[in-house]
């Protein structure tokens, strides 16, 4: 519930909103960092030890979600016309990373953290050698993501977390961290929220200035989250009910906030509007789908 009432809150107080939009990098990389202190390394390193497994779920996040994601905007008359932004946005939506959430999230609803902190921060590095290509051949849109820019950016939120857990860590060790775990988790829930007053800045008034573009966007964006969540799911499904899930949620959970953070002003305002009105799915979703995670997994 926490999460749902911040993305609201940001958007209902605009000063707010303005006033925390500078800490959003400094959230992300305390949010990392959080992360890296509730994961089992063991756990962690058992997938590192299955590459196939691994490779075969960044190749469907980068690479085949973003081709069904365009020839769905193709058939639904979405690549022409008025809502040529909206479709072009849904598709390069599609080629993100996942988002750096992700591990926290899929431990709220109980899935499995560590394939999502391994999707995430492998998506992460590849994404800038992925999505420029897709982007610029199948939609003519040239994200102009600098990859040495793009680097800098990923050693704060990335390098410094890891450093930064792995004293954390030495010096607390296991069993405290053990004890600490319900802190961390609540402390993760926090700079989540922090991050949604962030990127909330300015949607209000875009909400007043344009309802209907931006209500459409809102139900486009819910419809491609949980649409690419589904098809993961049961793309993966082969692997194992839980990692099937966990695997869901982060292809319908992506990382629009690398993009905010590195497009250019030249690009569309209405695809850079769309992406921070996908936060509301990567918000919502644990709230919403948390109870049909519980009963999937209690079925097993």
């Amino acid at each position: 519930m926490l999460l749902a009432a911040g993305i609201f809150a940001g958007l209902a107080l605009p000063p707010l909103a303005a006033a925390l939009r500078d800490v959003v990098t400094p959230t992300v990389a305390l949010l990392m960092t959080l992360v890296l202190l509730r994961v089992d390394p063991a756990q962690l390193l058992s997938y590192l030890r299955r590459p196939v497994m691994v490779a075969a779920l960044l190749a469907w996040l980068l690479l085949a979600c973003p081709l069904l994601a365009y020839a769905v905007v193709w058939m639904a008359g979405l690549a022409q016309g008025g809502s040529a932004a909206l479709g072009a946005a849904l598709v390069i939506m599609a080629t993100g990373c996942a988002a750096t959430s992700s591990p926290a999230f899929a431990r709220l609803v109980g899935l499995d953290g560590e394939i999502a902190l391994v999707a995430a921060l492998l998506s992460t590095l590849l994404v800038p050698f992925t999505a420029p290509p897709l982007a610029l051949g199948l939609l003519g849109v040239d994200l102009s993501l600098s990859i040495g820019a793009l680097m800098g950016r990923l050693a704060l939120v990335v390098g410094l977390p890891l450093l930064a857990s792995l004293a954390i860590r030495r010096l607390a060790g296991p069993e405290r961290l053990h004890r600490w775990g319900p802190a961390v988790d609540g402390a993760v829930v926090l700079s989540v929220v922090l991050y949604g007053f962030g990127v909330m800045d300015g949607v209000l008034a875009k909400l007043l200035a344009d309802p209907g573009f931006v209500l459409g966007g809102i139900l486009l964006a819910f419809a491609g989250s949980f649409a690419l969540n589904l098809l993961t799911a049961l793309a993966f499904l082969p692997a194992g009910q839980g990692l099937a899930l966990s695997a869901g949620l982060l292809s319908g959970n992506r990382n629009m906030a690398l993009y905010l953070a590195v497009l250019p002003a030249a690009t569309d305002p209405r695809i850079l509007l769309f992406f921070a009105l996908c936060q509301f799915p990567l918000f919502l979703s644990p709230f919403l789908l948390k109870p049909v995670y519980g009963r999937l997994l209690r079925g097993r």
